[in-house]
C-alpha cells in the first residue's frame, strides 16, 4: 500500500499544532478530569477525537472532490486557507493572557468532548484551511483515509495525555502559567507554515 508520506507528514504537523494550542477543548478535558477523575477525562478526550475525526473525514474527501471537479475553486480555497492561517497565527501572537476557567456541568465526559469538537465551527474552518495546503490530487484512497484517521488519532491522543498528566493542581498551575507562551509559540508556527505555503504557491 503506497502512501503519500510527505502529505501525511504535513498534515500531522498542523494537526499537532491545532491540538496542543490551549483553548476551549483543553478546558473541557481538564474540567471533566477534575470532576470525574482520569476515566472521565479520557472519555472526554476520546469523544473530542471522534468529533474532530468526523470533520477530518468530511474535509479530506470534500477537498479531494473539489480538486477533481473544480480545480479553480480548490485553488481559491487554498488561498483563503492561507489567509485564515495568517489571521489566527497573528491573533495567537497578540494574545495577552491565558486563563483556565473550570465550570460545573452535568453532561457525561464522552458526550461533552464530542459536542465541544463537533459543534465548534472554528474546527471545521481550521480543518479546511490546513488540509487544503497538504492534500494532493494523486494521493490515492489509502492516503486519504490515513490522513483523516491521523487527525482523529493525534487529537484524541493529545487530550488523553492531558487527562493523564493534568489531573492534579500542580500540573494545572504549570499549564496555566505557561499557557500563554504555548499559544504564542503555536501562533508563530502556524504563521510560519502559512508563509511557507505562500512562497511554495508563488514559486510553483
Amino acid at each position: 500500500m503506497d502512501l503519500a508520506w510527505g502529505a501525511l507528514a504535513g498534515a500531522a504537523l498542523v494537526f499537532t499544532l491545532g491540538a496542543i494550542s490551549p483553548g476551549p477543548s483543553l478546558v473541557m478535558v481538564i474540567r471533566n478530569t477534575m470532576m470525574g477523575g482520569r476515566g472521565r477525562g479520557i472519555a472526554c478526550a476520546l469523544g473530542h477525537g471522534l468529533g474532530f475525526g468526523i470533520y477530518a473525514f468530511i474535509a479530506v474527501f470534500g477537498l479531494i472532490f473539489l480538486i477533481e471537479s473544480s480545480p479553480m475553486i480548490f485553488s481559491i480555497l487554498q488561498w483563503l486557507g492561507i489567509l485564515f492561517l495568517i489571521r489566527i497565527g497573528l491573533e495567537m501572537l497578540r494574545e495577552k493572557e491565558f486563563e483556565i476557567k473550570v465550570h460545573e456541568s452535568k453532561r457525561d465526559g464522552f458526550g461533552e468532548g464530542f459536542l465541544i469538537a463537533f459543534l465548534n465551527p472554528k474546527i471545521a474552518i481550521f480543518m479546511l484551511a490546513v488540509l487544503s495546503q497538504v492534500i494532493q490530487a494523486n494521493m490515492g484512497f489509502p492516503t486519504e483515509v490515513a490522513m483523516a484517521v491521523l487527525g482523529m488519532t493525534i487529537d484524541a491522543t493529545w487530550y488523553v495525555i492531558v487527562a493523564l498528566g493534568l489531573s492534579n493542581q500542580r500540573a494545572l498551575d504549570w499549564m496555566e502559567k505557561r499557557g500563554l507562551s504555548l499559544v504564542q509559540i503555536t501562533g508563530a508556527l502556524l504563521l510560519g507554515f502559512a508563509l511557507w505555503m505562500v512562497m511554495d504557491s508563488l514559486l510553483a
